[in-house]
Parts: structure tokens; C-alpha cells; sequence
């Protein structure tokens, strides 16, 4: 430990003696760990952000079923539009009606539309009517008066739940319980207001309105697909649910065994997995090109090593003579290179995190710090130091002493 901590300490000595040329060395190590830090940052906010949206909107403890599934090419998506029929409220009495595993299945349609108080309008609010079931599904909340009632979904009494953005633009303040705002051209009583969501980058989540499916399609008529949501009994009994949804809604479209399903079927966690691969192939690509500015950066280490190498041939000549074995000349040469190669990551870390961070501050784009990118940071320039200092190392503990006493 004495012999670490002394070779430690001569390498700090010697990067504080010539604090510009040690800079300038570490240069390539600093930009390649900035920039990848930052990027850490930023994908690990967007994760989280996105994360908690999905799960808001699709819940944790349930699936979705649409009219198209998750598809990442055009064509298959315009041909899936064109082929498959809309999902009805029949598909979900369906599901309700064949699986025991299932403990609600709620129905529901969104579609943008203008909401009005007193003079004051909102355009493109998200209006969302919902099936009577929607009050089992834990996404659904209140802080202040209450939700809409079965019997008012059934009803399709004109009652609204508003979201917190909705309360603030349009009331001012104002206590919006029992008021009526005007969705198009139809008047509703606001019932509840939902709690805070926020935004995720930049778009408000609190700007909607929630209302009885029947009194939605008033408005904007019965011909749009609807959207299942299904919560089975058993959160553990995921899996077994949506075999059984994928059953009833065939018997239902009464599909043939060889024909493929006419509708999507998929869980938070899918939608989240295709986000995570999205922001993976960011980060390999990253990667790739840190790896190619820290190696950039080691040659430079190395090169600068071998110059000190030569710079100080008398003094290593002269601990040679004294007593000091190879080892003793190798480890004090990669201390001095891991320690300034470090040394240069422990500034880009810093960095990183202070560029992600104004990033954030200027843009919608949130940013979270990502404990393992500071060992990602700290070990990558640490091996750079690492292997780019041994041939330094190994070149210095072969010197003879009588012939590195000769230089001048």
C-alpha cells in the first residue's frame, strides 16, 4: 500500500508540474468521456421519462389490445389499417366473457378536440371517452372531487374528469368542481381533476379531458376503433390472460386457424423494450466512436510517457543504482500514466454531467444521472492509462543504470 500510495503521489506531483502539458495530453480522454457521459445522462432521463409515460398510459398491471399492433414498417402498417377490422365493444365483451383469468376490460377512444370556459378555449385537448370498467385500472386518478361513475358511464351523462393543465388554462384558479366546460358543442359537468403528471419532452400530460364513452361518441361518432385495456385477476397471471384474449377475439372474428391475428395485442413492456433497443443502438454507436477518441487519446499518453521516459533517464538511472528493482520503475511510470489518463476522465465526467444538465435546462430533453456511467467513465480511461503507459513502463525499467548515468 506504501509503495501505491507513494507512486500516487509522485504522479500528481508531476501532472501538477506541468499542468498544461497534462492538459493538453488528456485532452483526447476528456471530449471522449464528456461525450459520452452526456449522452448517458440524456438516454437515462429520456428512459425514465418515457418509462413512467408508458406506464401511466398503459399501465404496469395490464395489456392493450388496438386494431394494429407495434409495427415498425409503413407498408405493413397501411396494410394492417386497411385489413383489420375495428375493435368494437363487442371484441371486448368477448374477452370479458371467455377468460376467468381477466378482472376488467375497459374501452376506450381519444380524439382531439376543443374544450371552452367563459371565453377561454383550448384547441387539441385529448378527449378520451371511457367504458365503464376504466375505474378498475390504477392509471386513472383524482386529487381533487371524484371519478365518473359506472352508472354515469352508462348513463353517457354528460360528466367530465379534467386534467390539471386543463383546470389551470381554463379556470385560472378558479374551482372547476361542478362547472361546466364546453367540449365542441356540448356542455359537461366537471366532476374530478386528475393530479400533476408534468411534460416529457415539452408536451403537457395534464391536458385532457376524460368522459363517458357513449357521450364521447356523440360527438365524434361511433365509426373510430377503440382501444382494450385488460387487467387480469393475477398481475402473474399476465401471460395466461392474453392467450385467452387472443382466443375469444378469434372465435369472435371467427378467423381460421391458418389465417393471422387481425388485431394488436401488447403490454407496456413491449412498447418500452422497442424504445430501450432504440436508445441501445445510440449508445453502440457511441460507443464506437469514444472508443476510436480514447484510443486517439492513448497514443498520445503513450507518446507523451515515452518522452518523459527519456526526459528522466538520470533519475531513473539513479533509483536503479540505489536499489530499485524493474517493478519499482514500471509501477511508478503506469501510476503516473493512470493517474493522468484518470485524472483527464474525472474532468470529462464532470463536464458531462454539467453540459447534460444546461442541455436539459434549455431543452424539453430531461437528463438523469446514470451512477454506472461514472465507473464506465473512471475504468475506460483507466485502462487507457493502462495499456497505453506499459510499453513507456517496460521501456524505462530496461534502461541500465551505468548507461542512463552517462546522459546528460
Amino acid at each position: 500500500m506504501s509503495l501505491f500510495l507513494e507512486a500516487l503521489w509522485l504522479a500528481l506531483d508531476a501532472i501538477w508540474s506541468h499542468k498544461l502539458r497534462s492538459l493538453l495530453t488528456v485532452m483526447g480522454n476528456i471530449v471522449a468521456v464528456t461525450s459520452i457521459i452526456a449522452v448517458v445522462t440524456l438516454i437515462e432521463g429520456m428512459n425514465l421519462a418515457v418509462g413512467d409515460a408508458i406506464t401511466s398510459e398503459a399501465g404496469a398491471d395490464a395489456f392493450m389490445i388496438e386494431r394494429v399492433g407495434i409495427i415498425t414498417d409503413e407498408d405493413e402498417a397501411e396494410r394492417a389499417r386497411r385489413l383489420n377490422p375495428r375493435i368494437t365493444i363487442e371484441d371486448a365483451l368477448a374477452v370479458e366473457g371467455y377468460s376467468r383469468d381477466v378482472d376488467a376490460v375497459m374501452a376506450k377512444v381519444t380524439q382531439r378536440g376543443r374544450v371552452t370556459y367563459r371565453g377561454r378555449e383550448m384547441e387539441r385537448t385529448q378527449i378520451e371517452g371511457v367504458s365503464e370498467d376504466y375505474i378498475s385500472f390504477s392509471n386513472y386518478g383524482v386529487e381533487e372531487g371524484r371519478l365518473i361513475t359506472p352508472t354515469e358511464v352508462r348513463r353517457r351523462r354528460p360528466v367530465a374528469v379534467i386534467g390539471w393543465g386543463v383546470a389551470d388554462r381554463l379556470f385560472e384558479g378558479e374551482d372547476p368542481l361542478d362547472k361546466a366546460v364546453k367540449v365542441e358543442d356540448r356542455h359537461f359537468r366537471v366532476v374530478g381533476v386528475s393530479a400533476k403528471k408534468g411534460a416529457i419532452f415539452g408536451r403537457s400530460q395534464d391536458e385532457f379531458v376524460i368522459v363517458p364513452l357513449g357521450a364521447h361518441q356523440r360527438i365524434f361518432g361511433i365509426r373510430r376503433s377503440l382501444s382494450l385495456m385488460v387487467k387480469p385477476d393475477d398481475p402473474g397471471g399476465m401471460l395466461e390472460a392474453m392467450e385467452d384474449a387472443v382466443v375469444a377475439l378469434r372465435i369472435e372474428r371467427q378467423l381460421k386457424p391458418a389465417e393471422e391475428n387481425n388485431f394488436g395485442l401488447f403490454t407496456s413492456g413491449t412498447i418500452l423494450g422497442l424504445w430501450e433497443a432504440a436508445t441501445s443502438g445510440i449508445f453502440a454507436v457511441l460507443i464506437g466512436v469514444v472508443a476510436l477518441s480514447l484510443v486517439v487519446g492513448g497514443i498520445v499518453i503513450m507518446n507523451i510517457m515515452l518522452m518523459l521516459v527519456t526526459e528522466r533517464t538520470r533519475e531513473i538511472g539513479l533509483r536503479k543504482a540505489l536499489g530499485a528493482r524493474r517493478r519499482d520503475i514500471v509501477w511508478q511510470i503506469l501510476a503516473e500514466s493512470v493517474t493522468l489518463s484518470t485524472v483527464g476522465g474525472a474532468v470529462g465526467i464532470v463536464l458531462g454531467f454539467g453540459v447534460a444538465l444546461a442541455i436539459e435546462q434549455a431543452t424539453p430533453v430531461p437528463a438523469a444521472v446514470a451512477p454506472w456511467s461514472v465507473a464506465l467513465g473512471i475504468g475506460m480511461t483507466g485502462g487507457v492509462g493502462l495499456v497505453f503507459g506499459l510499453y513507456p513502463a517496460l521501456r524505462a525499467a530496461r534502461l541500465s543504470p551505468i548507461e542512463a548515468l552517462r546522459k546528460d
